[in-house]
């Protein structure tokens, strides 16, 4: 089944992007536009597009095209291990923007945990990556 939501980020760069999402947190490329510069990509059910802005080509967006891109806005992406992806990104010298965290969030009367980090793009989205920690009792 395909997720009923897929963002598409365009990019200054797609290669750039592609060393990011393919080569260090490990999407894999479903299906590609070369001649278009546009890639769409796929981790455990986690699927977004990619295309490179050109001046002039069709772009759905409604503010002017400047850099950090997707202001206002982070992408939360469901891993197996964040900690060994987190030291993937840091070796690599990534802007990491959230430091490792574990966080316990409430949903009614339990408390949802994770261990997560938020590393920008090469064009500045946020990319939270999050693996789950389980449930526990709302602390009082």
């Amino acid at each position: 089944m395909r997720p009923a939501l897929v963002p598409e980020l365009h990019c200054s760069d797609l290669d750039r992007s592609l060393a990011f999402y393919v080569g260090l947190l490990g999407f894999r490329i479903l299906y590609d536009r070369p001649e278009d510069r546009f890639a769409f990509l796929e981790r455990s059910g986690a699927e977004l597009m990619l295309e490179e802005y050109a001046p002039g080509a069709r772009m759905l967006a409604k503010a002017t095209f400047e850099q950090p891109y997707g202001r206002g806005i982070n992408f939360q992406i469901r891993v197996e291990d964040a900690d060994a992806l987190h030291a993937i990104v840091v070796a690599a010298g990534l802007p990491i923007f959230l430091p490792m965290e574990e966080r316990w969030y409430r949903r009614d009367d339990i408390d949802l945990g994770c261990r997560q980090f938020i590393v920008e793009d090469p064009d500045g989205y946020l990319i939270r990556l999050q693996h789950d920690l389980g449930t526990r009792p709302v602390s009082s």
